[in-house]
């Protein structure tokens, strides 16, 4: 069956060609770049406020349309499932694309939700948030002055049958992604319970840590004020702090354990460290403090 998108092709010509999800158990992966940076709103309301960050070399800024508010952290569910496909195909020999193919139920028991007719119109929304979202960010880019933008998903699809019930969705993913995910280095595998966290805040806090701390027994820090402007949250500092000890009073966080702590400069900072791992490291240990 022949893509309902017209041929796509790329800036050198070449023509898309459609892929299709890899049957069976296929890991959640996800982008380091998209678990390392503010990127999505944290909040399940609608939010048009830019993100506007800067951190050294970096700049990013994530723009909203008033009609479907900026593509959220739960919409970039839809990324993983992607991300995770793709890297699938790729470690199995297959021919990957950036013009996908999937029905709704393929998407939505990736990534724990249910396939209903409510959760089929969450992610019409989810899709469009994705696509009306753009981004410019100096991050990967050849050239201090050079900007990529973007939208996270270029344009997408539905097929529906003569009830006009859905039978398919396809879509094209920027060259942006892509490239990150066809990347080996650029892709962390990431624990399946993440799609049980329904807080914004512990979802995004999830993604910095395993980015971050990833298996290294010391684990890894930051102090408060730095989360908090990595973030991208329009929360003040003092909510955002209020929440973060309340995440580690409740520990959600699947694989790793949190703490706060007082550093050389007085500061408070959030330690993390994997579940598995000496809460007593030695000297030399590495706690970033």
């Amino acid at each position: 069956m022949s893509s309902g998108i017209p041929a796509y092709r790329t800036h050198d010509g070449r023509q898309l060609e459609l892929f299709r999800p890899v049957a069976g158990d296929v890991a959640a992966r996800d982008a380091r770049d998209l678990m390392s940076w503010p990127f999505f709103s944290l909040a399940k309301s609608r939010r048009v406020v830019p993100i506007d960050f800067r951190m050294g070399a970096v700049s990013i800024r994530v723009e909203a349309t008033p009609e479907h508010g900026m593509a959220t952290i739960w919409d970039a569910d839809i990324l993983i499932w992607a991300a995770s496909q793709i890297v699938e195909a790729r470690d199995n020999g297959l021919r990957t694309s950036r013009l996908m193919a999937a029905t709704p139920y393929e998407i939505l028991t990736f990534i724990g939700r249910t396939d209903s007719g409510l959760g089929y119109h969450r992610l019409k929304a989810a899709l469009d948030r994705l696509q009306a979202t753009t981004v410019a960010t100096s991050i990967r880019q050849p050239a201090a002055r050079w900007r990529h933008r973007f939208s996270w998903i270029n344009e997408w699809k539905e097929r529906l049958d003569d009830r006009r019930r859905p039978l398919g969705i396809e879509l094209i993913l920027p060259d942006w992604f892509y490239a990150g995910v066809m990347d080996e280095t650029l892709v962390l595998t990431i624990d399946r319970a993440y799609f049980d966290l329904t807080g914004g805040l512990e979802r995004w806090l999830y993604r910095l840590v395993r980015r971050h701390g990833g298996r290294q027994p010391g684990g890894w820090s930051f102090d408060l004020r730095h989360l908090h402007l990595k973030s991208g949250s329009l929360s003040p500092f003092k909510r955002f702090a209020f929440e973060i000890r309340a995440m580690v009073a409740r520990q959600p966080l699947p694989g790793y354990r949190l703490s706060l702590a007082s550093g050389s400069d007085g500061l408070q900072r959030l330690c993390f460290r994997p579940e598995d791992s000496d809460p007593h490291p030695p000297a030399g240990g590495r706690i970033r403090l």
